[in-house]
């Protein structure tokens, strides 16, 4: 595996360029901002009645309309909702210049088939590993964040070089970027958000906590227990790997480590998560996604909702009280 960090990187085939960030949210905001700060021409695309028109223009960047943004750009970044991208694209595709740049943050709407781009265009993308808030903090404190590199269409030759230049533009080569595709990048990230981050653990956490207060332990205490420490754990994870992490724990807790983890995470375990992938793979979930969007989130309403009616929420927010956070 390559990581090319800043000196690998010639700056230059992004320094002529306009670049419009079409979208204002986690993403794009922080790399409009980043871009800004390291000296790039960069201009916000948003819908007329967009309400991030005024927040973006506080942070002191240019904002136009879509299809003025568009036609404007040598570089155009799609870091709109992925399921949205499609149609974003088809309204905004008869104002992009022949032979400019479209970048993507993640692999979905390419990969998927959601968008086929001209011919005439390069396609690349640049996907940060992590929250565009720590993006931007990471880049305001001198830092950066590791981020994947891929080329989809190379129309002009020259498509490695303006992404290799984006990702040390938005901090993200000062960590390093590494090769990847718009495939392996999508697939690896739905299948870590269905089935490990932002699926799997906190079903898990639920499920612990739950199974104390049923056999009768105190919420209180079973939420610090079963949650609570989750960020110590991360934080060692990060700093130490996993191995470093079980070396400073207790002898107890890494005992209960060994003999418990395999336990809960058996091979009907691994089953599942081979099934939730082999949904990613197919496209069966990004179809879903789309069908979602188009009947106004059903089930993602429906989930939120029962969500914040969980014991364990009024627990958290109980506790918040009581610590002052």
């Amino acid at each position: 595996m390559e990581l090319i960090r800043d000196k690998d990187i010639d700056p230059a085939p992004l320094a002529d360029k306009r670049v419009a960030i079409l979208g204002y949210g986690n993403q794009g905001r922080a790399q409009a901002l980043n871009l800004k700060d390291s000296g790039i021409d960069v201009v916000v695309g948003l819908r007329g009645a967009s309400g991030s028109s005024i927040e973006a223009q506080a942070a002191g960047l240019e904002v136009e309309l879509l299809e003025t943004a568009t036609a404007t750009a040598d570089v155009i970044m799609f870091l709109a909702p992925d399921e949205i991208l499609g149609d974003l694209y088809t309204e905004v595709e008869p104002h992009i210049r022949k032979g400019a740049a479209l970048g993507f943050s993640h692999g979905l709407a390419i990969h998927f088939g959601f968008i086929r781009p001209r011919a005439d265009l390069d396609v690349y993308l640049v996907a940060p590993k992590g929250p565009g808030t720590a993006l931007r903090s990471l880049y305001q404190a001198g830092k950066g964040m590791v981020a994947l590199w891929a080329v989809a269409q190379d129309a002009s030759g020259n498509a490695r070089d303006i992404a290799l230049a984006y990702g040390r533009a938005i901090g993200c080569a000062r960590a390093g970027l590494i090769a990847s595709s718009f495939e392996e990048e999508a697939v690896a990230d739905l299948f870590n958000e269905n089935a490990v981050v932002w699926g799997g653990v906190p079903e898990l956490l639920r499920a612990g906590f739950e199974t104390l207060v049923d056999a009768g332990i105190s919420p209180e205490v079973a939420y610090l227990e079963c949650v609570g420490e989750l960020k110590l754990i991360a934080d060692l994870i990060e700093a130490r790997g996993i191995a470093g992490m079980r070396e400073v724990i207790s002898n107890t807790a890494e005992l209960g480590a060994v003999l418990g983890g395999p336990a809960i995470i058996d091979d009907a375990i691994r089953e599942k998560m081979a099934g939730v992938l082999k949904t990613v793979r197919s496209g069966e979930f990004a179809k879903t996604l789309r069908s979602e969007a188009e009947n106004g989130y059903p089930k993602l309403d429906a989930a939120r909702q029962a969500a914040r009616s969980q014991p364990i929420e009024q627990v958290y927010q109980k506790l918040r009280k009581l610590t002052g956070d």
